[in-house]
């Protein structure tokens, strides 16, 4: 899950709230949205490898 900040940079969220905090965890924070993109992907790929 990617949001844009008010700073202009792209936040990359994880896809499921921790239920102990009932918050998402942060995966980087990002220049463009496309950057944010491709590291999710990344993230997806190396959750299977």
């Amino acid at each position: 899950m990617i949001r844009k900040l008010p700073s202009g940079e792209y936040r990359l969220y994880s896809r499921k709230k921790n239920p102990k905090t009932g918050k998402r965890r942060n995966l980087g924070t990002f220049k463009s949205h496309k950057a944010a993109e491709k590291h999710e992907k990344d993230v997806q790929y190396f959750k299977r490898h």
